[in-house]
């Protein structure tokens, strides 16, 4: 909950606003449906974009469907599971001075709370489930790792209108009802299973392999196969019910559907490349799993660690499925993420593996080193998450050098946070003295719009075929309008453009309207004469600022 509050623009004194971007096309079915009565026209819209500035400035939660309707690209699986809150939001809405427009802030502070209310529950849940099979202290270290060395805490107390925070709890339900049910089998637990299988399916309908995991489940030997086989063969009812039940829980979906498209069923339009899957989602420095939030790694550690147990084969096929659809999903770094955020909602399985890790770890000797990385790896990821909050680490354009650069550093340098946008900086032993190349004392106005350079700043300098020529750019620069689409630039032009490099304005140290440093290496191209040296700011987009200073320095090579 203290992440809920420290990481939201209620510490500006702006009203909590977490029903935006993705979250809103999960969650627009409930005030469309329960408030105004529309969820093909969308007529409302207009008057609460302009007040809440909801879909990130275009429409692409819902396309227009050839009959002329709005049909959502979400689907509302999780409408359905935040409706409970949507309407104890509603009735404080109603009975006191706040709209009731489904997103003033009782319909905010419900949904998010309602969010944490469900993970801590299915925590509880999962930690009863996880006792069947493993030690307290075991669990215990499971679910404290789970918690708070993975991006769960961004995704269940921060940005926790998303998907994940929602789906969650249904992993945990259908785990502990697959268990139940082949320990004592009765309908209420295949009920649960077709229940949970079908909603999640709704929510994300890549969910929908959840179905392997009661399949699979307590078949790990040839006789505990044959065993499971029997056992459903001797409650066929119970299989019934499950389908049931599953088809309940898609239902809504495909009533909305029909009403919307004319069909029960509606392309949303998302696409995957499973014969080319990208790796980096795991291993890249944009976002991967492996990368920002590396205790995961014995999340798949622990594949090789629970051939005993009833669940083997439900983990393990079922994980490996869950990770290749999502790196093979076309728009692989997912939006805005950290880490790889569309494996948390899955987590309850992993943890399954990871404890099973975990209780080998605590029978060895040097358990106690364990103890240590685990508490350095807490404490990294609640300092990133921290980062990710002020956007020093990256929702999108995270990469190695820029990672390096800002890796636990409270304080990151203007230098450091150019290595965003170019991976060049020089190394200060090998250098002796700063010559001043070229210089702007002088404050001016700058406005410009569409593409056109604001200003140009010029210089001539000799190039010659050494590979050890450097400059450093530093600048001060005010913005108006164009913060957060325009980049400072340096170009070289000899026969053409021989080397170009930018820097983007907008950035987590600078603040638009207040005067911004930045600065930038740039190595400078092999090429015998004189070429022309610029450095520029290119809008993109409309434009207006001062730019207050700007100082290039030639590096002096000691050799």
């Amino acid at each position: 909950m203290q992440y809920r509050l420290s990481y939201s623009d209620v510490q500006k004194g702006d009203p909590l606003k977490i029903t935006t971007w993705d979250a809103f096309g999960y969650y627009m079915y409930l005030p469309g449906t329960f408030i105004y009565g529309d969820v093909t026209e969308l007529k409302w819209l207009d008057e609460v974009e302009q007040e809440y500035s909801l879909t990130g400035g275009a429409l692409y939660q819902a396309n227009i469907h050839d009959n002329g309707n709005y049909v959502f690209k979400y689907l509302g699986g999780v409408a359905v599971l935040e409706s409970p809150f949507f309407f104890i939001g509603h009735t404080i809405a109603l009975n006191s001075q706040y709209k009731a427009d489904g997103f003033s802030p009782p319909y905010q502070w419900s949904i998010a709370f309602g969010a944490i209310l469900y993970c801590i529950l299915a925590l509880f849940l999962l930690r009863r489930l996880l006792l069947y099979f493993f030690k307290d202290l075991t669990v215990a270290l499971t679910l404290l790792l789970l918690v708070l060395a993975t991006n769960f805490i961004q995704y269940v107390s921060i940005d926790s209108a998303q998907s994940h925070a929602f789906i969650f709890p249904l992993y945990v339900v259908l785990l502990y009802a697959t268990m139940k049910w082949h320990s004592s089998p009765k309908l209420k637990w295949a009920a649960l299973i077709g229940f949970s299988i079908g909603l999640a399916t709704i929510s994300r309908p890549t969910e929908a392999i959840m179905i392997f995991i009661p399949i699979l489940w307590g078949s790990q030997t040839k006789e505990a196969r044959s065993e499971k086989w029997a056992l459903v063969k001797a409650h066929q009812k119970h299989v019934i019910i499950t389908l049931v039940f599953g088809i309940i829980g898609i239902l809504p979906q495909l009533i909305y559907w029909k009403i919307a498209s004319g069909s029960f069923i509606y392309d949303v339009g998302s696409k995957w490349f499973f014969l080319n899957p990208w790796f980096r989602v795991l291993f890249g420095f944009e976002n991967g799993w492996f990368i920002y939030t590396p205790i995961t790694i014995l999340f798949v550690i622990g594949f090789f660690f629970i051939k005993k147990f009833p669940f083997k084969k439900s983990v393990i096929v079922f994980c490996l499925l869950n990770i290749w659809i999502v790196i093979a999903w076309s728009d692989w770094k997912y939006g805005a993420t950290y880490s790889t955020r569309a494996l948390v909602q899955s987590y309850p399985v992993f943890a399954l593996a990871f404890a099973a890790v975990i209780e080998l770890i605590m029978q060895q000797r040097w358990k106690w080193l364990f103890y240590g990385i685990g508490a350095y790896l807490v404490f990294v990821n609640l300092f990133q998450i921290g980062q990710y909050g002020t956007t020093v680490l990256h929702y999108r354009d995270m990469n190695r050098q820029y990672y390096a650069s800002i890796y636990l550093n409270p304080n990151p340098t203007a230098l450091d946070i150019s290595l965003l946008d170019t991976d060049e900086i020089c190394d200060p032993s090998v250098f002796k003295s700063e010559n001043l190349l070229l210089d702007s004392k002088e404050s001016f106005l700058l406005t410009s719009r569409y593409d056109s350079i604001g200003f140009i700043l010029k210089q001539n300098i000799a190039l010659g075929s050494k590979q050890d020529q450097w400059i450093t750019i530093n600048a001060k620069l005010r913005t108006k309008i164009g913060f957060t689409s325009s980049y400072l630039h340096c170009k070289v032009v000899g026969e053409g453009v021989l080397k170009e490099e930018r820097i983007r304005l907008f950035s987590p140290i600078n603040t638009d309207g207040e005067t911004g440093a930045y600065a930038m290496h740039f190595k400078l191209p092999e090429y015998n004469g004189t070429a022309e040296l610029q450095v520029f700011v290119v809008p993109y987009g409309d434009f207006e600022g001062e730019v207050v200073e700007i100082e290039v320095k030639e590096l002096s090579n000691k050799k």
